[in-house]
């Protein structure tokens, strides 16, 4: 078995599933025209391989861990550009993680923790931005024009170490600086809302005693653990832009429950074909096949953020 070591790139849509429930084909040849516009040639500018790619995600492969970030900031600086310009609908925005370790090779393909990890740093980067591991940050902190927002250290599914994570600071001002902050004045609040959500809502399931069947047998998983979807939650502020915060929440919820031992957890990507559409608990339980559903929305106005959650079974 061939290991080695080397940098990451993985990015990934966000909303995709969404955006594919409108209109899939023209979701294809929006990610097949970035692909081949915009990732193809900043890869091979900055001497990375493009791996694959999985569904809406692309794995790509550098032999400096300075390229794989040049090359995220280069790319996320260039979606944003072209964004700009296109009507709402049309715009494609990617989150990146970047991850310096080491890796299977098997062939062409790379697999193993070293891209798990790159994965999960996608997974905690903001809409349009870029997520990097600690193995990262250390080799370069001080070699791009950009700076960072330190995340401390973070917990992430299928590895057993928490790993440091640094989010990505675009503006050149920042050079070479690092923020303590482990996340903005408002996604921290909704970060800790969803702490609050989650813990409550376990105690609730826990006294109702969810490991007991009942209901309509053709909804119960042959998993025996209780199943849950955190579907996505409405954003009721006038700001169209609150809609990213209603997300992360929706998302902060699933990761939180999802570590919860004994509860199985519906992903992000499969709760996500629900965004923006009416939805019945009972459709919602038949298709996912899940017993307890979870939804609510928030609403921001001036400085104040009020968060309702409510979980139900069909």
């Amino acid at each position: 078995m061939e290991r080695r070591l080397a940098a990451v790139l993985i990015a990934d849509v966000v909303g995709y599933s969404r955006m594919s429930e409108i209109d899939e084909a023209r979701t294809r040849l929006l990610f097949h025209s970035d692909l081949r516009e915009l990732f193809e040639p900043r890869t091979a500018q900055h001497h990375g391989r493009l791996v694959k790619t999985m569904g809406d995600g692309v794995l790509v492969e550098f032999h400096s861990v300075v390229d794989a970030l040049h090359c995220a900031v280069e790319l996320q600086q260039e979606k944003a550009r072209r964004n700009a310009a296109l009507p709402p609908e049309q715009r494609m925005v990617f989150r990146i993680g970047v991850n310096l370790g080491d890796f299977i090779v098997e062939g062409d393909d790379i697999h193993g923790d070293g891209v798990n990890i790159a994965d999960r740093m996608q997974v905690l980067a903001e809409p349009g931005g870029i997520a990097i591991s600690g193995t990262t940050y250390d080799h370069v902190k001080s070699k791009l024009a950009i700076g960072y927002r330190a995340l401390g250290e973070q917990k992430v599914k299928s590895i057993s170490e928490p790993i440091r994570v640094y989010r990505v600071v675009l503006d050149p001002v920042t050079e070479g600086k690092i923020s303590g902050a482990r996340r903005d004045r408002q996604s921290g609040a909704v970060h800790v809302a969803a702490i609050g959500i989650a813990t409550l809502l376990f105690a609730g399931l826990t006294w109702w005693q969810p490991w007991q069947p009942g209901g309509d047998a053709s909804v119960v998983s042959s998993d025996t653990r209780p199943s849950l979807v955190v579907l996505p939650f409405d954003n009721l502020s006038t700001d169209t832009e609150q809609g990213y915060l209603a997300d992360g929440l929706t998302e902060d919820l699933t990761t939180e429950l999802a570590r919860i031992p004994g509860l199985f957890v519906i992903s992000r990507n499969a709760a996500f074909t629900f965004k923006d559409k009416p939805r019945l608990p009972s459709d919602v339980s038949t298709q996912l096949g899940v017993r307890y559903i979870l939804e609510g929305s928030l609403r921001r106005t001036g400085g104040q953020m009020r968060i309702n959650a409510n979980s139900s079974t069909p």
